[in-house]
């Protein structure tokens, strides 16, 4: 699913009245008639509504929305910023409708007009939307204060006014909404941290812009979706043998460490590998042999940490390093020579990337398309710190290209930059999984996908939507307080399952598809 810009959104708009064609009156008519129905499929029809209005198309949708609202019986106060200049031309179109509604209109020209908000009233945000360029201030800026601080539950149409849709509001005034009904695709402003506090619960609403639209643009960022990940999938061959799907080498663990080793190797194995060999520290052979009997364990000769080679590298398929490693000289020493010997692509994670980030010459040992998977910190660590989210995206997307890897910016929608500039957002997972350990499953996961044969970028896609997929399906199961990084392992067999037409994929990973 394509990520578009606010100015790509306004061309598909243009697009859609031209080919149907459609007047931009009646599209305004849809996107409200969808978030009408939105609001009655919820379960808000009967309550009292307090509607916010800029002069914008925004503006426009709130006033449709107001009128379809009083047809249904709801009081409405619809209250409109007045800057003394008319709206848009569909703007005034649908305040010259309303006025012949019972709904009342009030007109805001300061804080002496921001009316007492009683209480249990539903405020709706039809400012600005997506149409906003600069930050709020002034008379703006007070009211969207005056309605945070209401407590009342507050619903955005399109975007929640103060944010910019595809570049930072950090520090900016900006409603903060329990709901956002948005239209068609995504925002990238839905998709990083720092919005989290004004967006709520976004809602993609379809209100029929013309498909053939996303056939001639492109933003270079996707979301990804059930359609994109069946396209990668591979289902498994009937006369497939071990070796048809690769022998993986983790290395992995330390002394008090060795469960992120056992974490990863167990995933590995569930994600599909053929053959797997742990290299670990003699301290954890036995942990291992008991736990896994399915892996191979070779065992470093320090009784403490990985300090050597595991014998030729070029026999494996993938080899994946990092978890729980821990970051002594002798096992930087240990990266470095993996780096040089190993020529295909690696999963580079946790203390691997740390010891990177200590020593950047490493990466000019790095073998071209590995995949790097570090969380915001170990991201700072690498590249150095970012002003806000937008600018980490758009770095990530930077060094994916100078080095020439993929890199999996970890969150709640998991970033992966690939080297020839293109971005995906993830779409599964849950909060249930920030919890230590769930980093080592997906090494483990990205290292079977590389195993069998996927190339670096659609393990990667592939990879970390599984992974999320898991942890959506453990936390239906067992709620995302009691799961464990462990469970993800225990659902990934549901999650595949689910890929082959075999079972239920989780409701929050089937995005909408047009």
């Amino acid at each position: 699913m394509e990520i578009l810009s606010a100015e790509q959104i306004r061309a598909w708009d243009a697009f859609t009245m031209e080919q149907e064609p459609i007047s931009p009156i009646d599209l305004m008519e849809r996107a409200a008639a969808s978030c009408l129905s939105w609001l009655e499929t919820n379960h808000y029809l009967g309550r009292s509504f307090s509607i916010y209005c800029g002069k914008g198309n925004n503006g426009g949708d709130g006033l449709a929305l107001a009128r379809m609202l009083s047809l249904r019986d709801c009081p409405v106060t619809v209250h409109i910023l007045e800057f003394g200049h008319l709206g848009t031309d569909d703007f005034q179109a649908n305040l010259a409708r309303l006025h012949l509604t019972p709904v009342e209109i009030r007109f805001v020209q300061g804080p002496e007009n921001f009316h007492p908000i009683p209480s249990g009233n539903i405020l709706i945000d039809a400012l600005f939307g997506s149409g906003l360029n600069r930050a709020l201030e002034g008379v703006t800026a007070q009211l969207t204060a005056h309605m945070n601080q209401s407590g009342n539950e507050i619903i955005a149409i399109d975007l929640p006014s103060g944010l910019f849709t595809d570049r930072s509001s950090k520090g900016n005034p900006a409603i903060q909404a329990k709901h956002t009904l948005s239209f068609q695709c995504y925002k990238q402003a839905f998709l990083v941290p720092e919005n989290e506090p004004f967006t709520g619960e976004v809602h993609i609403l379809d209100i029929g812009l013309h498909p053939d639209y996303l056939r001639q643009v492109s933003t270079g960022l996707e979301l990804v979706d059930l359609a994109i990940i069946k396209s990668i999938y591979r289902t498994r061959k009937d006369f497939a043998h071990k070796g048809t799907y690769g022998h993986a080498l983790l290395i992995a663990g330390s002394y008090g460490k060795i469960g992120a080793a056992l974490l990863a190797s167990r995933a590995c194995l569930r994600s599909g590998a053929g053959l797997l060999t742990t290299h670990v520290p003699v301290c954890g052979y036995g942990v291992l042999q008991t736990a896994l009997p399915e892996a191979m364990i070779n065992t470093d000769a320090d009784a403490h940490i990985n300090t050597a080679v595991p014998g030729e590298l070029a026999g494996y398929s993938v080899v994946g390093i990092g978890p729980g490693i821990g970051q002594d000289d002798r096992t930087k020493e240990l990266l470095k020579a993996v780096l040089t010997q190993y020529q295909k692509p690696m999963v580079v994670d946790a203390d691997a990337l740390n010891m990177l980030a200590a020593d950047p010459s490493l990466f000019t040992f790095l073998p071209p398309y590995s995949i790097l998977t570090p969380h915001p910190k170990e991201f700072e660590r690498l590249f150095g710190p970012s002003a806000n989210d937008f600018e980490r995206l758009g770095l990530a997307c930077e060094k994916a290209r100078e080095h020439q890897c993929v890199i999996l910016l970890k969150g709640h929608y998991t970033f992966i930059a690939m080297p020839g500039g293109k971005g995906y957002f993830n779409s599964t997972g849950n909060a249930g999984m920030a919890k230590g350990g769930s980093g080592d499953v997906l090494t483990g996961i990205l290292t079977a996908m590389l195993s069998q044969g996927y190339s670096p970028g659609e393990a990667a896609i592939l990879g970390v939507y599984l992974h999320g997929l898991a942890g959506d399906l453990a936390a239906e199961t067992l709620s995302k307080e009691s799961m464990l990084p462990s469970d993800l392992t225990e659902h990934l067999g549901k999650a595949f399952q689910a890929l082959s037409g075999r079972g239920e994929t989780h409701s929050n990973s089937v995005l909408p598809e047009w």
